[in-house]
């Protein structure tokens, strides 16, 4: 759910070559890149739709894994996209979500840019109807949504070397001169959104810093919280590797699930 342009679904379908994945989207013009992606490795068990968070276009018990990362906290009824979720899973199924926390990013030194860029980005994207310190929320809003045996987990990303502070300084300085998230900040204007209706806040496709990029934002580190819930669940541990797709913020690496996705 709210896959954009699909490396993470592109890696689910990988690891279920006998299943079938569907990845979907708010923003039908993103669902392009997306079949490239998968496209270009060769899947063939893939497929790619528009649709509603709040109003999933599947019968109930759909799906036997149902994942969403980085999308919570751009939507205004977070609870109430869970609660799909939920619908959509087939029982013994898995549901897992994860998000950032932005107010758990830390840096040395210290740096008024980027105090001014944290405080700027947290107003805009709860002006926007989001949540951006989603991670600590994750499991009290799953219990609200009527999940029982959640399973809660964080982990961090640390961007320490030159090529790292270069992709994600880069990384923001394009999305926050040209995404809507910009446009927003600009305007100043404070309206509702739907995940639905319109592009969510920061959303790039900057790929990984060639050799010689300078960035000088110094060392961050993000915090994310994971959850994963179903009838029985089964904890997948977060980690993550330097060859990892850059095309989206980084992933938790998945492990194949013992019940293949399918459409």
């Amino acid at each position: 759910m709210g896959c954009g342009p699909g490396t993470i679904t592109a890696d689910l379908a990988a690891l279920v070559p006998r299943g079938h994945v569907t990845g979907i989207d708010g923003t039908g013009d993103i669902l392009d890149k997306a079949r490239s992606a998968a496209a270009e490795r060769s899947l063939t068990n893939t497929t790619f739709r528009t649709g509603d968070a709040q109003a999933l276009p599947f019968p109930d018990a759909s799906f036997d894994v149902v994942h969403a990362h980085q999308v919570l906290q751009h939507l205004g009824d977070p609870v109430g996209a869970l609660r799909e979720m939920r619908r959509v899973c087939a029982p013994g199924g898995l549901v897992a979500v994860r998000d950032a926390d932005y107010a758990a990013m830390t840096w040395h030194p210290a740096s008024p840019g980027l105090d001014r860029w944290l405080e700027l980005y947290r107003s805009v994207a709860r002006a926007s109807g989001g949540e951006p310190d989603a991670g600590r929320r994750l499991r009290a809003w799953a219990l609200e949504a009527g999940f029982t045996g959640v399973t809660a987990t964080a982990s961090a990303w640390c961007y320490a070397d030159e090529e790292e502070r270069a992709w994600w300084g880069g990384l923001w300085a394009d999305r926050t001169t040209t995404s809507g998230y910009a446009e927003r900040a600009a305007s100043g204007t404070r309206t509702g959104r739907s995940w639905s209706g319109s592009r969510r806040p920061g959303v790039s496709g900057r790929q990984r810093p060639t050799a010689g990029s300078r960035c000088s934002t110094g060392n961050c580190s993000a915090g994310c919280d994971d959850l994963r819930t179903g009838p029985q669940v089964t904890a997948l541990p977060p980690s993550r590797t330097r060859d990892e797709p850059r095309g989206e913020p980084p992933v938790s690496a998945p492990l194949p699930s013992p019940h293949p996705a399918r459409s």
